[in-house]
């Protein structure tokens, strides 16, 4: 696999397994069980990257970020995102300076 494209790569065999599913291939479990399931698992991945940044341990960042990622990845794939949707996206946000929004003033009550 190509280091420098990884994301378009993985992606790729991501959308294979949603048109030609293979036995015992866990992405194909998940195309298999739909988007709930798909869902369940971005929340977990998340909620995982949450605690490992918490507690500020990098090892466990950098798994769970890539589980997150591939999660995220097959949800795209689930939804017919593209992954050049996401590039065209973050391309028009790096265009964007000065754009940052005011904080909130929230009060108790």
């Amino acid at each position: 696999m190509n280091k420098g494209n990884i994301i378009k790569e993985l992606y790729k065999i991501i959308e294979s397994r949603k048109e030609n599913s293979i036995e015992n291939s866990y992405t194909t479990y998940l195309f298999e069980k739909g988007l709930d399931k798909v869902l369940k698992k971005v929340g977990e991945e998340c909620s995982e990257v949450i605690i490992a940044s918490k507690n500020n341990d990098k090892i466990e960042m950098v798994n769970e970020i890539s589980d997150l990622v591939y999660h995220l990845l097959v949800l795209m794939a689930v939804q017919g995102v593209k992954i050049e949707d996401v590039e065209e996206e973050l391309i028009k946000r790096t265009e964007k300076i000065g754009n940052k929004k005011p904080e909130r003033n929230v009060k108790n009550t």
